[in-house]
């Protein structure tokens, strides 16, 4: 099997949401049309597509803050599940990141997903002792 990554077009943010709806990455206050716009907007980040037999199969967002390197939207269809695509998509990030000269990268994973923590205890991530604080300036 081999997995294609690439970065997103425009014109693949209605296939890109829709999966970000499917494997239940969206959030009601989140607007993922507009995340995924300013993404490719933005030179400090991308959307990655992860593509297998040009079926799209997962996606990760990754940005570069001047900091640290962030990365959400990881997810991956239900159906490419447990062939490597998330380590792949990760990996890319990595190199994304490390292109751009980023020392370090972080994500925020919610508390109750064991899956997504066991995924990146796997992958040689660690959990850090900080308190994510946060508040909306949108509304």
């Amino acid at each position: 099997m081999d997995v294609e990554i690439g970065e997103a077009g425009t014109g693949e943010g209605a296939e890109v949401i829709a999966l970000w709806h499917a494997v239940g990455l969206t959030r009601p206050w989140n607007d993922p049309a507009a995340d995924f716009a300013l993404a490719l907007r933005e030179a400090g980040s991308t959307v990655l597509v992860a593509r297998i037999d040009g079926a799209l199969a997962g996606t990760a967002m990754v940005g570069f803050d001047g900091h640290r390197g962030w990365v959400y939207y990881l997810g991956v269809g239900h159906s490419w599940r447990g062939r490597g695509v998330a380590r792949t998509l990760m990996a890319v990030c990595e190199q994304w990141l490390v292109a751009r000269g980023c020392p370090k990268i972080q994500l925020m994973v919610r508390g109750d997903n064991a899956v997504a923590l066991g995924f990146y205890d796997a992958i040689g991530y660690e959990r850090q002792d900080v308190v994510t604080l946060g508040r909306r300036l949108d509304a």
